[in-house]
């Protein structure tokens, strides 16, 4: 599910497919009838989503198939297998080559007749051999800008798109290079650390990492705390691995490089180009030209009370429509980026080569340079900025009544932050809220009230899971984390963005625009087996067939002040898609929404750019619409910017371990009270909430025991005793182990285990999976 939301809000929606206007058809639709045989493309898609699990059985219970059925599954199947669509793995039937539409790839060797073939860049060993993909080379002949192909050659790491290969006798897919990531196989990056009598070694900074040793010829003048990139050398057959430091990248020596570790290790850019910068600052302020004047209208931005940028700003008022009694109109004017930057300048091609702002704790690596992004574009209270603006009407029903787009001049009569709105609405206005109380403030909680009705009839995925912010000192360490508060601030601000959004995706439907949607499909239908069997271990049931929203939301709403409550909130999030870009319109699952696009955050996000151009173009609203080159290559856009904000999100999180894990590298030995987050079959990982921290409980430490891995309930139990750990499990654990570079936390249990189902207990005799291992330690209470 997508982390990401509007204003920091998460955000998920509807699974319903839509043909896409003057394209071709979107995939096929998983929608099946519990209890009837199904299609060959949702078993085909069952079996893509549930790889090494899909066997007969396991499909006679996704789709309750039963009696003469199962013999016409049966046929099916084997119909299937001879054409090679499907294959056998032990009692298993997987996807030949089940690789997702868009892959990370290595190019490894080049094919008999001289094509070059690449394997998946990230392949777990369970999987069997990674397949082979043959990569299409196409002529740059006659081509430039977007349009022309990357090349590439061996040695190569490349983002591709996967396609099913036509050959029956070559590789099981085919690819077409969207970007060379050049990022060779033999190299890494580490940070490095002087030894005496001259060489060094480099510390890893990914857990899975291996200390390596430098000779003295090959340091290349590194100093001690280097980030260096460096070159792994031949393996002996003892004594640790060696490397030849390529590079010297900076100093780590402080907290606050901490974030340069993860936009090195993730290749985010982070400096912008000369070219780049010169048209930034060259850029003049926006003219009038085909701009509605709008200055006297009181806008006003509600953003954190540190935000440096402000893209969005908003009004509400009584509708004056006899035809609408009791009804507003709401206004959200959207910072007009697309009037600076134009496609294929400078300035875009280096946000797309971005695809979005990356927010570390310590600094943010912006997608546009601070001319645009924090002057010329930012909704500044009392200085005139350009915008486009949409002008929403709701019943009093909370229903949308219509919507016009404009594009406008604009000034911002206040900027306020969430906690200085909401305390003027909650009876302690400022000198600055006071005059905007009645007038403004009162008018757009008013507006909010009367789209609460509409959003609670919608029912869109209610998750609300504390998200934790880090505090850091003026040094760069961490001085605390907490949970800020959820003020209706923000909720306000977060529905009139997603109707907005909303909004923009309708407009260039109806004008057979071509867009960016976000897309979030509905739970595959693996996931959705998992779910429902682990709910059924808490006598919680989930209903079959075409899920919608607010059947997820009947068992948080069931599991809501229980003890499970925790542990049934994470395993529904598992279970969610993830968000996506595309050109295809999915619906979004989790905002119940048929048609959604991201609008409101150009500034930040490549998407909302696209959205702008759009509506510039459908509109005719000036200069810097959408052009047809752009829209020949939306595909390639989508995978690239939904890539993009996936290695975004890694960075971030792979920040705030590191600087957790430095945070507490002093308290080896420590207690504390932790839950337990993950269940696998090699151990526990260990969440610390006051400390958004997470950890690993290895199963050969849980104790004198043999403990059996149960997928259904979640849970690590010994063969003996019976007793075990369970997902959502309040515990107590000892920190054993910090890797800061590495931002690794190892744990020892402290608290007993807890009795276990009988199902837990018995799981591993009925046949299924299971794992024993021995314990090399007892914990507390049973020594």
């Amino acid at each position: 599910m997508d982390g990401a939301g509007e204003h920091g809000a998460s955000e998920s929606g509807n699974g319903n497919r839509t043909r896409k206007r003057g394209g071709k058809p979107a995939a096929p639709a998983a929608d099946f009838v519990y209890g009837q045989l199904p299609s060959r493309e949702v078993v085909l898609r069952f079996i893509a989503d549930h790889p090494q699990k899909a066997s007969k059985r396991e499909l006679y219970k996704a789709f309750g198939i039963k009696g003469d059925d199962r013999i016409a599954l049966k046929d099916m199947l084997r119909d299937l297998e001879d054409e090679g669509m499907v294959e056998r793995n032990r009692k298993s039937l997987v996807r030949p080559g089940a690789l997702p539409p868009v892959t990370v790839l290595d190019i490894t060797v080049r094919g008999k007749d001289g094509e070059l073939i690449a394997r998946p860049a990230e392949w777990l060993d369970e999987m069997g051999v990674a397949p082979a993909v043959a990569i299409r080379q196409s002529s740059n002949a006659g081509r430039s800008g977007r349009d022309k192909a990357p090349v590439a050659g061996l040695g190569d790491r490349v983002l591709a798109k996967i396609f099913p290969a036509t050959d029956r006798g070559g590789p099981a897919y085919t690819a077409r290079i969207i970007k060379v990531l050049d990022k060779r196989k033999n190299a890494g990056m580490g940070v490095f650390k002087v030894t005496p009598g001259g060489g060094g070694r480099v510390l890893p900074i990914d857990r899975r990492g291996e200390e390596l040793v430098v000779d003295p010829d090959y340091t290349n003048n590194a100093q001690d705390g280097d980030l260096v990139e460096i070159e792994t050398l031949r393996i002996g057959r003892y004594g640790l691995a060696r490397a030849k430091v390529l590079s010297v990248i900076g100093s780590v020596a402080s907290e606050k490089a901490i974030s340069m570790i993860a936009i090195h290790a993730h290749g985010i850019p982070y400096i912008f180009p000369d070219k780049v910068m010169a048209e930034a600052e060259a850029a003049k302020p926006a003219s009038m030209s085909k701009r509605e004047d709008w200055r006297k209208l009181p806008l006003i931005t509600i953003d954190p009370a540190d935000a440096k940028d402000h893209d969005d700003a908003v009004y509400a008022e009584d509708d004056p429509s006899p035809d609408n009694p009791g009804g507003v109109i709401v206004t959200v004017a959207i910072a007009d980026v697309s009037w600076y930057v134009r496609p294929n300048s400078p300035l875009d091609r280096e946000a797309l080569k971005r695809g979005n702002s990356v927010y570390f704790p310590d600094r943010v690596v912006p997608m546009l340079p601070e001319r645009i992004s924090n002057d010329l574009c930012s909704l500044r209270e009392g200085e005139d900025r350009p915008a486009i603006a949409v002008r929403m009407t709701f019943s009093k029903a909370g229903r949308k009544a219509g919507h016009t787009f404009h594009r406008i001049m604009m000034k911002s009569a206040a900027k306020l932050s969430y906690q200085q709105a909401q305390a003027a609405i909650d009876g302690a206005p400022d000198e600055k809220t006071g005059p905007l109380l009645d007038t403004i403030l009162k008018p757009l909680w008013h507006a909010y009230r009367i789209m609460t009705i509409g959003r609670d009839r919608r029912e869109p995925l209610e998750l609300d899971l504390p998200e934790r912010k880090i505090l850091l000192k003026s040094d760069g360490t961490v001085d605390r984390v907490f949970v800020p508060p959820r003020l209706d601030a923000h909720r306000l601000i977060e529905e009139m963005m997603i109707q907005a959004n909303v909004a923009a995706a309708e407009t260039l439907e109806k004008a057979r625009q071509p867009l960016l949607y976000r897309v979030h499909d509905t739970p595959s239908l693996a996931k959705q087996e998992v779910l429902r069997e682990f709910l059924g271990t808490l006598e919680m049931s989930l209903a079959r067939g075409n899920l919608r929203s607010s059947h997820f939301n009947q068992i948080l709403d069931k599991a809501r002040g229980t003890p499970v409550e925790t542990m049934v909130s994470e395993m529904v999030l598992r279970s969610q898609s993830q968000a996506i870009y595309s050109p295809e319109n999915l619906g979004h699952f989790g905002l119940n929404l048929m048609k959604y696009a991201h609008f409101t955050s150009p500034i930040r996000r490549y998407s909302d750019l696209i959205v702008h151009r759009g509506l510039v173009k459908a509109l005719n609203l000036g200069e810097g619409g959408l052009t047809m080159e752009e829209e020949e290559v939306l595909d390639d856009i989508a995978a690239e910017i939904s890539t993009f904000e996936r290695r975004a999100m890694k960075a971030e999180r792979d920040t705030v371990d590191r600087l957790i894990a430095h945070h507490l590298a002093g308290r080896i030995g420590e207690s504390f009270d932790g839950r337990v987050s993950g269940v696998t079959k090699s151990g526990l990982f260990i969440s610390l909430p006051q400390f958004g921290a997470d950890g690993f409980v290895p199963v050969s430490t849980l104790g004198m025991d043999y403990f059996i891995y149960d997928e259904a309930h979640q849970a690590l139990t010994g063969e003996k005793t019976g007793l075990g750990y369970r997902l959502g499990d309040n515990v107590e654990v000892r920190l054993a182990e910090a890797i800061p570079l590495a931002g690794s936390l190892r744990f020892e249990i402290l608290s007993e285990g807890r009795r276990m189902p009988t199902g837990a207990r018995s799981f591993h005799k009925s046949g299924r999976k299971s794992v024993k291992r021995p314990g090399t330690r007892p914990p507390r209470g049973r020594r």
